[in-house]
């Protein structure tokens, strides 16, 4: 099964950071929801008003950091991902 997103949303897999910066190992039952991931799908763009569609700003493989309530969970083929509009996403993440 496979997912494409409608419109102006984003499917984004969370990325697992479970270290600290000193290289400490947080346990899953006390760390918080990563908000940084990749995107792995997106839309085709918002509609507007004037009938045109706003091509999505992000690409998929882009980091993405966004807020910690944004989205809606959902797991396809045993894996955790989000479901955001574009507008959720607050940064692209460059390294």
């Amino acid at each position: 099964m496979s997912i494409r997103p409608l419109h102006d949303r984003i499917v984004v897999r969370r990325q697992d950071e479970r270290k600290t910066a000193g290289g400490i190992v947080i346990p899953d039952t006390a760390s918080e929801k990563p908000m940084m991931g990749v995107v792995v799908a997106i839309g085709s763009g918002k509609p507007l008003d004037n009938g045109s569609v706003r091509e999505p700003v992000v690409r998929v493989n882009d980091k993405v950091l966004f807020g910690k309530y944004a989205g809606t969970e959902v797991e396809v083929n045993g894996e955790q991902l989000v479901v955001m509009r574009e507008d959720d996403i607050m940064a692209i993440v460059e390294a």
